[in-house]
């Protein structure tokens, strides 16, 4: 028989395979390595130039190195043995986190042959990351009724590794009334659930021990655990039923911090507390937690963080719903993002030249650009043009890559140098171009610096000095030059006024850069400006007013839980600023109510018993989550009583008991106001008799001197003077009369004077002259010639003594 042909072996079919794929690889540009994460830096990747079959020694001259889209350089060349090397340390899980082949790309860039190779480098997994679960504790609360089979959600380990290092199985130990099952979930995911496999006695254990244990497929395998305390309660005869099982959402990325995006509901059959529902997270990540915030009273979900579309596509959230009875449901929430047109264009040189022959043939490569657009879609779809009035165009080279080419053939003597421009726009609607952009931080002093923009012109001399200016517009009505002004040689921009967030959210503008030629060229660039909110507003309690003094009532016979009343407060901050939380700072019966941390509702605590007051004030605290937080207070009188009619009563009381204290206090009143105006009294008397005394001091020293001619050798106690008129003024107690006639004059003293002062004789007319003393002023008419009519005077002094002026005369004029 003739021998059968022979067939290629496996191996040797790999071996084909291997090098025909070596070989489409190596004509399209492109290689592919592998290497496992968290390598250190300087770590071997794969030989580039042997792979491309390149010769080193030359590539040395040639300009090669490796370009990469991102921000972080991950991998370098070796100049010497054409190695590349990974140059940073590198963590799957934070490059691809849910992805299941995580890739990285690069480029080999040969300047002097104008060519490049596109390098993909696949990360494997390792086995770094240990199952982990939210909490390291966890308590479950079942009736003793409960019967033997029912089935209760766990909470699930996360593992950010991938494939067999990921999450593989869970392990229960405890005692034999509970055991282990799993439960697909929507997506096919594997859920632990407690299986009650014996009944429940409450008598015999109030609270039952387990340990639940996760694994992973690693080698060694790694493990995490978290302790289950089942407390044995009683009966809770439905557990609540979400609406749905999934609830789908799709919204843009430029949704609104604090907008409401989804809310889940629930329904259950029982009343009282075990008819209560509080919602809270089963399974999410750490990122969607800080992202959305999950009300626990109404199951609305909001969002707390500007979304990004380039960030994250879609955030999986598991909503856990339990009862007052702690029986519980699960529902999963899918929240999509869809891209929105926010991410203009970019575009990089990669490569130029900075001259060219004048014979160099049309096509000729003068520089290689890169053009990339964050966006998805149509929005990322970029689109380049070049001016027409230069003899260039561009051409398409690999993917995002374009080459600017000479169009025809150039002439030095006519044109010596081109400035050459390319514009980017991308398919958005409207179409986005390149523009600047820069977030400037709320309530910021006025002559703050915001950015610099920054201009260059290839000119030289006059013709490349460039110049800054602002281009007109109107913002709220003002002109934009009252916002921001622009330096014109350095062209920096400062903002002229305080930025309120609360009034202006974002600024839109254009700088123009002009140089010195003549014509003058210019070129705009746009700005936008987004202002961030800073926390300057204090929460404002919308209810109960300030100056409400209307008391709540409170059933005694109401159960824990009751609502009493609700503090409702809003702050004019945003996101963070603006995310408020109650708590009660002050109680007069502390235990007996609480306050819900994100509603703000006053609820009892625990049932009132026979011992608690009638009348309680609390006092709530509203915060803000802003750095540093600011706060406001509201005070609340809460009154247990069973009916209106009773909390009329108990108030009356109040006010009568407030006001019996007020009568003592009036009295002390009285009698304080009483003594300061007898004190009062008192000090005016001493004022007035010093003035008296001094009145009278001041007398004394106006009298007549003792040498004077008129009464020569009578004291100076015996006159006063009165604005330059003398008198006689008897000192000693007793009755002094005057008598006058036509002729003479005479001075009586009443018997018993003592006044000896001057000499006495008797009176012709008068036969009994111990009497009276009378003294003759004939001797005084003779110095003073005038008429004087001595009765006519009144007295004006008394003092103990009545005194009458017989006479007033005075040198010159007679009053």
């Amino acid at each position: 028989w003739p021998a059968p042909p022979s067939r290629p072996t496996s191996a040797r079919r790999a071996l084909v395979c291997a090098v025909l794929l070596a070989a489409w690889e190596a004509a399209w540009g492109q290689l592919r390595y592998s290497v496992p994460e968290e390598m250190p830096k300087g770590s071997f990747v794969g030989d580039v130039v042997k792979d491309l079959g390149l010769q080193l020694p030359a590539l040395r001259d040639r300009g090669v190195h490796i370009t990469e889209r991102g921000r972080t350089q991950y991998f370098s060349l070796h100049g010497r043995t054409g190695h590349l090397l990974t140059a940073e340390r590198i963590d799957r899980e934070q490059l691809c986190e849910d992805v299941q082949i995580c890739v990285l790309r690069c480029e080999l860039v040969v300047e002097g042959e104008m060519k490049f190779y596109e390098i993909q480098v696949e990360i494997t997994d390792i086995n770094d990351n240990t199952p982990t679960f939210r909490e390291a504790e966890t308590e479950l609360r079942m009736s003793e009724t409960t019967a033997p089979g029912s089935r209760f959600p766990l909470a699930r380990a996360q593992d950010p590794d991938s494939g067999r290092n990921s999450l593989q199985s869970y392990e229960l130990s405890g005692d034999e009334h509970f055991s282990l099952a799993m439960q697909a979930g929507p997506s096919g995911d594997q859920r632990p659930e407690l299986v009650l496999a014996k009944a429940l006695d409450r008598e015999e254990a109030a609270f039952h021990e387990l340990v639940l244990r996760a694994s992973d497929g690693g080698d060694p395998a790694r493990t995490g655990t978290v302790r289950i305390r089942v407390t044995v309660v009683d009966a809770n005869d439905n557990a609540p039923v979400f609406s749905q099982a999934e609830y789908t959402v799709r919204v843009p990325e430029d949704v609104p911090v604090g907008s409401t995006l989804v809310t889940v509901t629930a329904t259950d059959a029982d009343e009282g507390l075990n008819g209560k529902l509080k919602y809270s997270y089963q399974m999410v990540s750490l990122k969607a937690s800080e992202m959305f915030h999950l009300d626990a009273e109404t199951g609305a979900i909001t969002l707390t963080h500007n979304l990004d579309f380039e960030e994250g596509t879609s955030y999986e959230l598991e909503v856990h719903v339990r009862d007052g009875g702690d029986l519980s449901d699960i529902a999963k929430v899918v929240i999509t993002v869809t891209d929105i047109n926010d991410n203009a264009p970019e575009v990089s040189v990669r490569w130029a030249l900075s001259e060219i022959s004048e014979d160099a043939p049309s096509g000729t490569v003068v520089a290689l650009l890169y053009v990339q657009d964050s966006d998805s879609e149509a929005n990322g779809e970029v689109r380049c043009a070049i001016d027409k009035e230069v003899p260039f165009r561009l051409q398409s080279s690999h993917g995002s890559y374009y080459s600017v080419v000479t169009a025809r053939e150039l002439d030095r003597e006519r044109v010596s140098e081109y400035n050459v421009t390319v514009r980017a726009a991308d398919g958005g609607s409207p179409a986005l171009q390149r523009a600047l952009q820069r977030a400037c931080g709320g309530d910021n002093a006025a002559g703050a610096l915001v950015l610099t923009v920054r201009a260059t012109d290839a000119d030289w001399g006059q013709n490349a000095r460039v110049r800054y200016r602002l281009a007109e517009g109107r913002v709220r009505g003002a002109p934009l030059s009252s916002y921001v002004s622009v330096q014109a040689e350095t062209g920096a921009l400062y903002a002229l006024r305080s930025l309120d967030y609360e009034q202006l959210r974002e600024l839109q503008l254009w700088v123009r850069a002009e140089d010195g030629g003549a014509p003058a060229l210019s070129s705009n660039v746009s700005v936008r400006l987004q202002i961030v909110d800073e926390n300057d507003n204090a929460p404002q309690v919308l209810y109960p007013p300030p100056a409400a003094a209307a008391a709540r009532l409170a059933p005694r016979r109401s159960e824990a839980g009751a609502l009493v009343a609700k503090v409702v407060a809003v702050d004019a901050d945003a996101g963070q600023n603006a995310w408020l939380s109650y708590e009660l700072a002050k109680a007069t019966e502390p235990g007996l109510f609480r306050v819900g941390l994100h509603s703000g509702e006053v609820r009892t605590a625990r049932s009132p018993l026979a011992r608690d007051a009638a009348r309680h004030s609390l006092v709530v605290l509203v915060r803000d989550h802003g750095r540093p937080a600011l706060s406001a207070t509201a005070t609340l009188s809460v009154v247990l009583a069973e009916s209106v009619a009773e909390l009329l009563a108990e108030l009356g009381s109040a006010a009568d008991e407030a006001a019996l204290p007020a009568e003592p206090a009036a009295g002390l009143t009285r009698w304080l106001v009483l003594a300061v105006a007898a004190v009062s009294c008192l000090f005016v008397a001493f004022l007035l008799l010093l003035l008296a005394l001094r009145l009278r001091r001041w007398q004394r020293r106006q009298l007549l001197p003792p040498e004077s001619g008129a009464l020569r050798g009578v004291p100076v106690s015996h006159f006063v003077g009165i604005d330059g008129v003398r008198a006689f003024l008897q000192s000693y107690s007793h009755d002094v009369s005057l008598t006058a006639d036509s002729r003479k004059s005479q001075l009586r003293f009443s018997a018993g004077s003592s006044c000896d002062t001057l000499p006495a004789r008797p009176l012709p007319d008068e036969p009994n002259p111990p009497l009276s003393t009378s003294v003759s002023l004939e001797h005084y008419d003779t110095q003073f010639p005038h008429s004087c009519n001595y009765t006519s005077f009144q007295a004006f002094f008394s003092w103990k003594v009545m005194v009458h002026f017989p006479c007033f005369w005075r040198k010159g004029i007679l009053h």
